[in-house]
């Protein structure tokens, strides 16, 4: 199975970095609140507990806050992810103010946020970060609330000390292989959606290139074309073509097959280009589909198994080359196994589900790896492949995805999603 996307990545870095911040300020909220609780119920600390518990809380309302944004956006800018880590460190100063300043071993968590700062920042926000960090601690020193500790552990504070520095550098270990694991991901994602983009970007080249020689192509062929046109018309009235049924016939082939001559080239030069070609009309799913499928059996041998199970009607802007893209795929199903097609339309949510399938030999392995590719057909004739790349092209234009699979029971499956959106009629207005 292979999957055709609209996109390949809908999720920025930032976002994802957005995200990484907004889970470790979670796993700060519940260390803080589990910290408070210790300190007070088993150290015995007394704590003063109103200003500790607002930073908690204030970290609260910033990811609630972010997690709104996150489901608005696709991208932050470095001066708000600069905006994040500054809450972070000032929430991080803030606790440790009240709670013993440089004398509380939690002081190293400054430097967790002077590496995420390294790495998701750009070098001159992070210096910021990292004097904001120092300067913290500096103050940390001289400044701070003094920690009432029972008079068990206030005679050997030292000790204390090296308990919560244990502990600090473990959580802080936990925490920097969880980050750096996450940001290896993020990073991943992005050579992978950056590839994808470079591919599409190349495909889209070739397209442009391949309308240029379709147009120019159309431009010399109108001519002859029409030429012919009219010729097989003069002789179609010809009284010696008239009076022989069999050369009559043969003329009215030629006629035929030179119309479908002009319609290829007119769906080329829409496919390589836009898709909203000329003399778009207001139609149905089911109309246009049924017209299809009747359109299909009048011009091909052998019979087409049409579905409908779309359900509810639903009024679209459609033209020749949306047409000619379903054309397209129906076509290379007839050609793998003759007589053994069937196009299946569904609604699935708000996509529009068309499956067309047949019961041939199926793809090869070293096939399905290149499909949606420029000449990587089954063919075995060149310039091949050409359909389905174009079908796929034109679909994610329109924000939907190609799926090609192997079926169990034998043959391939092309199954085209498209947002009904992208071709609804809304009001007298197309999309």
């Amino acid at each position: 199975m292979r999957l055709f996307a609209a996109h390949p990545t809908s999720r920025s870095a930032s976002w994802r970095n957005v995200l990484l911040l907004m889970q470790l300020r979670w796993i700060a909220v519940f260390g803080q609140l589990a910290t408070i609780v210790a300190a007070t119920q088993v150290l015995g600390a007394r704590l003063p507990l109103a200003p500790l518990l607002i930073a908690p809380l204030l970290l609260i309302v910033v990811n609630l806050a972010t997690a709104s944004l996150l489901q608005r956006r696709r991208d932050f800018s470095q001066g708000e992810l600069l905006a994040a880590l500054l809450i972070d460190v000032a929430v991080l100063g803030w606790q440790l103010y009240h709670s013993g300043g440089a004398t509380n071993p939690f002081t190293f968590l400054f430097l967790l946020q002077i590496v995420i700062a390294t790495v998701i920042l750009k070098p001159r926000w992070s210096w910021v970060i990292a004097m904001l960090a120092c300067l913290s601690i500096l103050f940390l020193t001289f400044f701070y609330v003094p920690l009432d500790l029972p008079a068990r552990y206030a005679a050997n504070r030292f000790h204390l000390y090296q308990l919560g520095s244990l502990f600090c550098f473990v959580l802080a270990s936990v925490l920097l292989v969880f980050f750096v694991a996450r940001l290896d991901r993020n990073r991943r994602e992005n050579d992978t959606a950056l590839e994808a983009l470079r591919r599409q970007a190349a495909e889209e080249d070739h397209i442009i290139r391949m309308g240029l020689l379709a147009s120019g192509a159309a431009h010399e062929l109108g001519t002859p074309l029409s030429s012919m046109s009219v010729i097989l018309g003069d002789w179609s009235r010809l009284p010696v073509v008239a009076a022989h049924d069999d050369l009559a016939a043969d003329l009215a082939d030629m006629r035929t097959e030179l119309d479908r001559c002009k319609t290829i080239v007119s769906g080329i030069l829409m496919s390589a280009g836009d898709l909203r070609g000329e003399n778009p009309a207001v139609t149905t799913v089911r109309t246009l589909f049924a017209a299809i499928a009747a359109d299909w059996q009048a011009r091909m041998a052998g019979d087409l198994l049409y579905v409908d199970s779309f359900g509810e009607d639903v009024a679209i802007v459609a033209d020749r080359g949306l047409t000619q893209v379903i054309g397209n795929v129906i076509d290379n199903a007839q050609e793998a196994a003759p007589g053994q097609v069937s196009l299946e339309i569904a609604r699935s949510g708000d996509d529009l589900e068309i499956v067309v399938a047949d019961s041939g030999p199926g793809f090869a392995p070293e096939i399905m790896e290149r499909i949606g590719q420029p000449y990587a057909s089954t063919k075995g004739r060149d310039g091949g492949g050409l359909g389905l790349f174009l079908v796929v092209n034109v679909v994610r234009k329109l924000g939907g995805r190609v799926m090609v699979e192997n079926r169990e029971i034998g043959g391939a499956a092309v199954r085209l999603t498209l947002p009904l959106r992208a071709i609804a009629y809304h009001d007298g207005v197309g999309p």
